[in-house]
């Protein structure tokens, strides 16, 4: 249940995937597939991104297809991550740290 004030509204699973969604695509490059594949990790917030490990995210998925998935997905993995843990609390959060593509290399840091 969802309280705001006296008012209190029972969520429901749909309820509950939507507000994931909404707040998983505040992330640069998080569309809804990426925000699904997401929410099948458990990951239904930015905040639960915080401190992950890309690498084991992107492993779990691949293990939940059944089969490799594209790595541009761990790439994307990266930047989410990154931005969790530091693009969604900074104001002016350097540009190139949200292009998924600049996370190929792992020791690249932007």
């Amino acid at each position: 249940m969802l309280c705001y004030g006296l008012l209190m509204i029972k969520t429901t699973p749909v309820t509950h995937r939507n507000a994931a969604f909404k707040d998983l695509q505040r992330i640069p490059g998080i569309g809804p597939p990426i925000a699904n594949d997401l929410y099948g990790l458990s990951i239904t917030a930015v905040q639960d991104l915080r401190d992950s490990d890309p690498g084991a995210l992107y492993a779990e998925l691949c293990v939940q297809v059944g089969q490799p998935v594209d790595r541009c997905v761990l790439y994307v993995f990266r930047c989410a991550a990154w931005f969790a843990d530091h693009g969604a609390t900074c104001s002016d959060p350097d540009p190139e740290k949200l292009k998924w593509w600049n996370w190929k290399d792992p020791t690249w840091a932007p």
